[in-house]
């Protein structure tokens, strides 16, 4: 989908710029299709989203008890606060 174009550096120094992040970001992976990272093959398999397994759009979220279980899939437009509460 092309959700992130540019680079690793690119983006990161985007979100710095536009954002003031100073907090170290992941490197930009796949997550759907033959090429997916296999955690999320993994997380994918464990909880359907509202399309099914494949994730739909940036900032997709997924809460994992402290037994490596995973407990609920979010969609990008999911509030925080409500996540928070799950806590």
């Amino acid at each position: 989908m092309g959700q992130a174009p540019g680079s690793a550096e690119e983006i990161n120094n985007f979100c710095s710029l536009h954002y003031q992040t100073n907090f170290p970001r992941l490197a930009k992976i796949k997550v759907n299709g033959k090429e997916a990272d296999p955690l999320y093959v993994w997380l994918k398999d464990q909880k359907s989203g509202p399309i099914g397994k494949r994730i739909e759009w940036n900032f997709a979220k997924f809460l994992i008890g402290r037994d490596g279980q995973v407990l609920k899939r979010f969609s990008s437009k999911i509030i925080q606060e409500y996540i928070q509460k799950l806590l």
